[in-house]
């Protein structure tokens, strides 16, 4: 069932409406268009899954700077290019139910679709080609790795790799294409910090995965089924 926010500026009417008018939509991946968090998945997979998840909580709900916590965490255990390989092939992301539907629908209402995530590149493409989402239309952070695939660190001038990020990415996306309306859907914090002037015009929060109260709270619109969305726009 869908759900207003009380401190929303737009009753859940209006919101509707835009969602139906929507020219772009910007998904988070993590606990939106995947089930999983891909830093959990891969840190789990390479033995150090508790310490991390413990720092992908609190980036998530905001209480520490994000570029912090992604440091922290990539610090725990330094994946290397071989480990993020084998992960992607023994642990393939696993799709939101709904999301490729979605996509698709959206698609053929010429509605431009990004993914904008706090993950990583290596692990978001392969979702990307899954969807039909072209590679231009990913903003995530890049692993960067030396000669022999050591782990050596990750690209800082990736806005996603900060907190507001992902405001700065979704600004970006508007400023170079014009869009009269572009929503941003997604679970976290940061998919919140998009919503500002010049950036996403409304926030859905999707807590079909993760339940997030704080930022759920602030939401124009609340969902727990992409079914909803799929539901508005035929």
């Amino acid at each position: 069932m869908s759900s207003p926010n009380s401190e929303s500026s737009l009753p859940l009417k209006e919101v509707i409406w835009a969602w139906c008018n929507a020219d772009a939509v910007c998904f988070d991946v993590d606990s939106t268009v995947c089930l999983d968090e891909g830093i959990d998945e891969l840190t789990d997979f390479c033995g150090a899954g508790q310490a991390v998840a413990e720092w992908t909580a609190k980036a998530m709900t905001g209480s520490v700077p994000f570029e912090e916590a992604l440091a922290a965490r990539l610090s725990l255990f330094k994946p290397s290019l071989g480990q993020v390989e084998e992960c992607m092939e023994k642990r393939p992301p696993r799709i939101s139910p709904g999301i490729a539907e979605l996509v698709k629908m959206l698609k053929a209402k010429n509605v431009d679709v990004y993914l904008v995530s706090g993950g990583f590149r290596q692990m978001i493409k392969p979702v990307a080609m899954q969807l039909g989402i072209p590679p231009e239309n990913i903003f995530a952070n890049q692993l960067l790795f030396g000669t022999s695939g050591e782990y050596v660190g990750f690209d800082p001038s990736e806005p996603t790799s900060r907190s507001g990020g992902k405001a700065v990415a979704v600004q970006n996306i508007r400023q170079k294409c014009g869009y009269r309306t572009l929503f941003m859907v997604g679970d976290g914090a940061t998919d919140l910090e998009a919503r500002q002037p010049n950036g996403a015009d409304l926030f859905i929060c999707y807590a079909g995965v993760q339940m997030r109260e704080a930022v759920a709270s602030k939401a124009d619109w609340l969902i727990f089924d992409f079914d909803e969305l799929m539901g508005y726009l035929v």
